[in-house]
């Protein structure tokens, strides 16, 4: 198919609303699109932009407000073309979805400029997926080619400084938003580019946020609190796009103003609202395969800066051993994430990432460390009507006959059927905390009604 084929065949394909969209996006369609004029306008200064590198460039050092008497004056010169004057209103939203289009990312700067959208998902340049309130939607939005789509991904990897290529089909990357990127390239994606885009609120949600959300409640907030300020250690757990992340920011919010923390992340996502705050990000190897810098070294030059507490955004590799022993030799009320079904599949894995690291130990070795190293286990997890929740807290309590103890504080109990409008509830076990010398600091004057809660949800 020709560029001038493909151009229209994407035009038409991308002409059609997203549902639900930005305010500013229905406006623009519905003030273009009225006119088969200007269609054509669109698509002749699409087909020029194309065969022009100088539009494309993702390296291009000029900003929209510089770009935008270019892209205004072949408005106007293909509009004298065609015989037809161009309104001011016309061209205002012609030329803007035109710099969207040749200067940012088309149709997905509706997306991303859109809160209410958590994830992006492109599967190939046919199919753009999102996710809204925890619900996936196909939505009508297209790119023209695969060609069109790298070109998009290519400007969205130029900010980060990562590249894909043949060589390095996969890749990791942080936009300028603080989005997280992740893009699969051909031959491993077998059906066309893949790219995922995972969006964070633009302001940082607090524990009031998540508790209007039905994340937590505030007897199970109070007892994380009390915990933070008796620097128990901390393993979130939960499956993709569970909330573990926000959770993570949510409780870092309450370590003292007056404690330097180290954040240890693989592509930079988290955002404490402290002073003393020291942000590592691992890299990855350059085109010559050096270079690169694992978590595992950062968290060994960590230990050097003197940190009161490190939080590690994702355990996932041989710097597990190296995190349970900072945890175990002075940096209490240390916090860290990991892929898990549950507390003890978490353990599991915390385990078995110690013995693919080549380190030679037993297995009763290994889980005195962890025993002696973690505190708390919370698990969250995204239920059915797509709300994330943490469903469990869980206190390590010993080791016995070679087996890790685990005590469950708080559960989230989810109901068959929704009763009075209420999933399900918030439920205390009864069961106390018995962190050693740490359970000193776990008291507060409505202690006895956090540990006998019941809230329904």
């Amino acid at each position: 198919m020709s560029l001038h084929k493909r151009l229209q065949s994407g035009l038409k394909n991308s002409s059609a609303a997203l549902p639900q969209t930005l305010q500013m996006a229905q406006a623009r369609s519905a003030a273009l699109d009225d006119s088969a004029v200007v269609t054509q306008i669109r698509l002749t200064c699409l087909k020029r932009a194309a065969e022009d590198e100088a539009f494309y460039r993702p390296d291009s050092k000029e900003t929209r407000a510089e770009l935008a008497p270019r892209v205004e004056a072949l408005l106007r010169e293909v509009a004298q073309e065609l015989k037809y004057p161009l309104t001011p209103n016309e061209l205002k939203h012609l030329g803007a979805e035109f710099l969207d289009e040749i200067y940012g990312l088309g149709r997905l700067e509706y997306l991303m400029a859109d809160p209410t959208i958590s994830d992006i998902l492109i599967n190939g340049h046919k199919h753009i997926f999102i996710e809204r309130n925890g619900k996936l939607e196909e939505t009508s939005l297209s790119f023209i080619s695969e060609e069109h789509l790298r070109n998009k991904v290519d400007r969205m990897l130029h900010i980060s400084g990562r590249r894909v290529d043949e060589a390095s089909p996969m890749v990791d990357a942080r936009l300028a938003d603080g989005s997280r990127l992740n893009v699969v390239i051909p031959p491993l994606a077998i059906n066309g580019i893949t790219v995922s885009i995972r969006r964070f609120p633009n302001r940082h949600l607090r524990a009031k946020d998540l508790m209007v959300m039905g994340t937590l409640v505030p007897p199970m907030y109070n007892f994380l609190d009390m915990a933070i300020k008796a620097r128990m250690n901390i393993l979130i757990c939960g499956g993709t796009g569970s909330g573990k992340t926000t959770t993570l920011n949510m409780l870092s919010g309450l370590i003292p103003h007056d404690e330097r923390i180290i954040t240890i992340e693989d592509s930079a996502e988290l955002r404490l609202q402290q002073e003393h705050v020291v942000c590592l990000e691992s890299r990855p190897a350059n085109t010559e395969g050096v270079g690169a810098v694992t978590q595992r070294e950062l968290l060994r030059n960590a230990l050097r800066m003197r940190p009161d507490r490190i939080i590690i955004g994702e355990v996932r590799g041989a710097e597990v051993l190296d995190m349970l022993q900072a945890m175990n030799t002075g940096h209490d009320g240390s916090m860290a994430t990991v892929h898990a079904n549950n507390p003890r599949d978490s353990i599991s894995r915390l385990e078995l990432m110690i013995t693919l690291s080549g380190i030679n130990l037993t297995d009763t070795a290994i889980r005195r460390q962890v025993v002696s190293a973690l505190d708390l286990i919370i698990h969250i997890d995204r239920g059915e009507d797509g709300v994330r929740r943490i469903v469990s807290i869980t206190e390590i309590t010993g080791i016995d006959e070679n087996m890790i103890i685990l005590q469950e504080i708080f559960k989230y109990e989810s109901y068959p059927l929704p009763q009075h409008g209420k999933r399900g509830i918030f439920r205390a076990t009864g069961v106390r905390p018995s962190c050693g010398n740490k359970n000193k600091s776990l008291h507060c004057e409505h202690e006895a009604e956090i540990f006998s809660c019941a809230v329904e949800v």
